[in-house]
């Protein structure tokens, strides 16, 4: 007997695709499923009424309309909570593409011994990759080290290995972490905290982590009480924060829209601008408190 086929596709829109029928003409769920992954049945646009139609499953087994399967082209249905996920999976992955590649960023060592010098600095951190910059901040008077430098490296993933790990430099343990601040100093700095709108309230804080952990490290979940339908999220990188906002992704079936939260500390001259006894001193001072940014060399 020869072997027939009918036509399955994930949309009506797509190429369809053929899938084999048994020899008294059903067709084993099994078979959709194998080129369809959660697959759970097949429906059809009826030619007469022109709407959807489900196709008969009974025990695992999908029996043609009429006895006929015909040439039309059968779309596959998924539950829904697998189709949650896949598109969950499709919205995930377009941001992903959008990032691309990730640039390496100036890493700033704290608790460096005052002993330390750019090149231990450099033999150290080159044991992890390629080092393209190192620099040992120190004071201009007395050219004595403040105690702290920068690093930093050619490949994203050894700029993230060194960031999850403390280390041992010259006796003594030192963290590599991403700076407050990448920007100048008329420049705005550049926020790792998004803002995620249109939150329900099903969502938890734990729920928020483990899906924006897929982008990056997460540090920090905020959700206020009482519930705003909204949420702020803090990323380690603040590539991976920037990289996200203004998109709407799809979280437990539901679309939250991403945007930047503007760090607090921006608006300190404004802050002290309009407040009654203002001290613009005191305001270049917190500003000052911010680590400076590197001139890059090696």
């Amino acid at each position: 007997m020869t072997e027939c086929y009918i036509r399955v596709a994930e949309d009506e829109n797509e190429e369809p695709m053929e899938i084999p029928s048994e020899e008294d003409g059903t067709v084993l769920l099994s078979s959709v499923a194998a080129q369809f992954p959660g697959a759970c049945g097949l429906r059809y646009r009826s030619p007469v009424s022109q709407c959807m139609r489900g196709v008969r499953l009974v025990e695992g087994v999908l029996h043609a309309p009429e006895s006929d399967w015909g040439n039309l082209v059968y779309v596959v249905n998924y539950p829904k909570d697998n189709k949650r996920k896949m598109d969950e999976m499709d919205a995930a992955s377009a941001v992903k593409i959008k990032r691309g590649v990730q640039k390496t960023s100036d890493l700033i060592v704290l608790g460096l011994p005052w002993k330390t010098t750019e090149q231990d600095l450099k033999d150290y951190f080159s044991t992890f990759g390629e080092v393209i910059m190192v620099q040992v901040k120190r004071d201009a008077k007395t050219g004595n080290s403040k105690g702290f430098g920068f690093v930093r490296f050619t490949d994203y993933e050894t700029q993230m290995k060194a960031i999850s790990q403390r280390h041992m430099i010259d006796g003594r343990w030192c963290d590599c972490k991403l700076p407050n601040s990448r920007a100048g100093p008329d420049e705005p700095m550049r926020s790792r905290k998004v803002f995620v709108g249109r939150c329900t309230e099903d969502m938890s804080a734990d729920e928020l982590r483990q899906f924006f952990m897929q982008y990056g490290e997460v540090t920090d979940v905020f959700i206020p009480k009482p519930f705003r339908a909204f949420a702020f999220v803090t990323f380690a990188d603040d590539q991976v924060a920037q990289s996200l906002c203004g998109e709407d992704l799809i979280i437990k079936g539901t679309s939250v829209h991403i945007s930047n939260a503007e760090p607090k500390h921006n608006n300190i001259h404004h802050l002290f601008s309009n407040f009654p006894g203002r001290s613009p001193s005191l305001a270049a001072m917190l500003e000052r408190s911010q680590y400076p940014f590197p001139s890059s060399h090696v």
